[in-house]
């Protein structure tokens, strides 16, 4: 039968833990035995970082009233016996609501008033000025409490038509889309712009990050939610009713703002939900069930989907099963066959690009750490050669090699100047890098783009300054990869004639690939010309709202150009940290060596010895080597999930 999202989540998590265990171990093998540069620590902490803050987002997208809550709260929270967020008849969610696990915050929900729509702040710059928002704490040994605190979220507020308006719930343009006024010309509205609810569920904590969206008037006001959050969910499920099928609004959500093209086509699935007012007494079961599948296919065939892709079921009858523990009704309910689905195509998924994003620097991390065990095994060996050429010689020949060996210190610490030049050319050019890069550069195009959206008569021309934008971007990205590549020829010339006059092992390291970080910028701008080519061209021309997009955008752009920027900080810092790991042996062995002739010249026994010393240290490193290739090949094959108790083993491993 397969397992469930929940089983499938847990054996994530399990493997994110051992991962991240395996990696603590390396870091400490590799400092014990002084293996642990700048660039190698860099990557351990990155990879560490990576795997220990992965996070698995699944957004929940429908219009109002298709049991979206009732959904989350069959799949994730059955296990309270109860609901515990707020499915009741009517409007329940108001505001964009994401459940997720922060071990720095106490359990609470946090809610940013929508007055903050007035403030000029993106909603990402809200998230780090706790003192915005209302904070309730939550008791999560209470289900009652935490059921009776989450209904805020469905909570509204009256307001006048101009509130409404500079709010972005009212539009003169697109009256069809305006929320009714009431008796008392007041219209409702939703009292939050965002909810943030942080409680220790078992799958929040493993990194599990539910979105919960309302309709669609709500989701067009909110643009950071629609070309930033949905987006970048790794699974987004668009829920309908199975009694109605796909209507006008549903389509409308599912065109404008789920981003169905050039998107992964199995990470969307589509719910039919409410097959139970579809049972029906007077029809056979297998009557009920051809009408279901009827809807299925017509509704694959609108949304131009696989029918797979189509689940039908019944959230309220499968949380029924759950809380009563009826097998027989979770079967009828089908909420089982979601739940593999999602197990299946967001799981597997999602740790197959984890696993492929950690093996490439696993691989990088070995060579950087094997680096300086070849050098450190050719310095042995050439000291061997150096040493056996001394037996039976006089001590004349022995002072004679002392004053060699302290020639070529001589010779090798004078040409620190000439390292230190090829580092100055190198930091220069890497500067140009990181200003195509910088925040500036980003500011001044989002400067431009929210003036030329300012202009007069701009409606009939966003998508064409979004274009000049974007342009502009990926030339400056192709600039940043151009000047990488200089410094990449640079780079291995430099070290090919370091490597023949110091007998160094220098390796440029792999070049930044900045191309895929375009593919970023196709895809941000896709979002947005998906979202321009609605409405919201009308909505452009109120200058609030065409800040509110920009800034969005910006938002997404800055988490792009810092990718590529660090991506581009530890390419240099591998360099560095690889030249400066061979300087620094090569210091070493050259006490080594003089150190060793000392010993020889004071006792005749010490050469032999000396010998032998450095054979057991040989023999030291090719075990060091071994184990090396042992504890990484653990990670790039990715550990295969496993009960909590193995830390031991894994310790005795390491």
């Amino acid at each position: 039968m397969g397992t469930s999202f929940n089983e499938q989540f847990d054996q994530h998590g399990a493997w994110r833990r051992e991962f991240a265990l395996r990696l603590k171990l390396l870091s400490e093998w590799l400092k014990d035995n002084d293996l642990l540069d700048s660039a190698v620590e860099e990557r351990l902490r990155r990879l560490e970082g990576q795997m220990r803050s992965d996070k698995v987002m699944v957004a929940f997208v429908a219009e109002f009233s298709r049991g979206k809550s009732e959904l989350i709260n069959a799949i994730f929270f059955a296990g309270y016996k109860r609901r515990i967020m707020p499915a009741s008849a009517g409007r329940t969610t108001m505001c964009p609501t994401e459940l997720g696990y922060d071990a720095d915050v106490p359990p609470c929900l946090r809610l940013l008033p929508i007055e903050t729509r007035l403030h000029p702040q993106p909603l990402m710059e809200w998230r780090s000025a706790p003192e915005n928002w209302t904070r309730i704490d939550l008791d999560v040994n209470d289900p009652a409490q935490l059921a009776q605190a989450l209904e805020k979220v469905a909570e509204v507020r009256r307001v006048t038509q101009e509130q409404a308006k500079a709010l972005g719930f009212w539009h003169e343009d697109l009256p069809e889309d305006n929320p009714p006024t009431g008796p008392d010309g007041l219209i409702e509205v939703p009292r939050w712009r965002h909810a943030l609810i942080n409680i220790a569920h078992p799958l929040l904590k493993q990194g599990l990050v539910i979105l919960d969206t309302p309709g669609l008037n709500a989701i067009g006001a909110e643009p950071e939610l629609t070309v930033n959050l949905i987006p970048q969910a790794h699974a987004v499920v668009f829920i309908l009713a199975a009694d109605t099928g796909v209507t006008k609004s549903d389509l409308t959500i599912w065109r404008e703002h789920l981003i169905a093209e050039n998107s992964q086509a199995d990470a969307r699935l589509v719910v039919l939900n409410k097959i139970d007012t579809m049972w029906d007494s007077l029809s056979t079961p297998m009557q009920v069930q051809a009408q279901i599948e009827r809807q299925r296919a017509t509704t694959a065939e609108i949304l131009g989907l696989a029918r797979e892709q189509v689940i039908p079921v019944s959230a309220q009858k499968g949380l029924v099963a759950k809380v009563n523990d009826d097998a027989a009704l979770l079967q009828a309910s089908q909420l089982p066959v979601l739940e593999r689905a999602l197990s299946e195509n967001v799981m597997g998924q999602r740790r197959k690009i984890l696993r492929s994003a950690v093996a490439g620097g696993i691989t990088e991390l070995r060579t950087e750490a094997g680096r300086a065990l070849t050098m450190r095994r050719r310095d042995i060996g050439e000291q061997m050669v150096e040493l056996k050429g001394l037996r039976g010689k006089n001590l004349s020949v022995i002072k004679h090699m002392r004053g060699r060996i302290e020639q070529e210190q001589g010779d090798f610490d004078a040409s620190g100047a000439k390292i230190h030049a090829v580092r100055s050319v190198h930091l220069k050019l890497l500067h140009d890098v990181f200003e195509l890069l910088g925040n500036n550069t980003l500011r001044t195009e989002m400067a431009e783009l929210t003036q030329a959206l300012r202009q007069p008569g701009i409606k009939l021309g966003v998508r064409k300054a979004y274009a000049r934008t974007f342009e502009r971007l990926r030339l400056g990205l192709a600039k940043a990869q151009s000047l990488s590549g200089e410094i990449q020829s640079m780079l291995t010339g430099t070290f090919r004639q370091l490597n023949a006059e110091y007998g160094f092992s220098l390796q440029a390291p792999r070049e930044p690939d900045l191309a895929r970080y375009e593919r970023d910028l196709d895809m941000v701008e896709r979002s947005h010309n998906q979202y321009l080519g609605m409405g919201n061209v009308l909505r452009l021309a109120q200058p609030e709202f065409a800040d509110r997009l920009v800034r969005a955008l910006a938002t997404r752009l800055r988490v792009v150009y810092e990718s590529a920027l660090g991506e581009v900080e530890l390419w240099n810092k591998s360099a560095a940290a690889q030249l400066d790991a061979q300087l620094r042996e090569r210091r070493r062995n050259f006490s080594r060596r003089l150190e060793a002739i000392e010993r020889i010249q004071q006792a005749a026994s010490g050469l032999d010895e000396r010998i032998d010393e450095l054979d057991g240290q040989d023999r030291a490193l090719t075990g060091l080597d071994t184990k090396l290739a042992e504890l990484t090949s653990h990670l790039t094959e990715g550990p295969v999930p496993s009960s909590a108790d193995n830390a031991a083993s894994l310790r005795k491993t390491a």
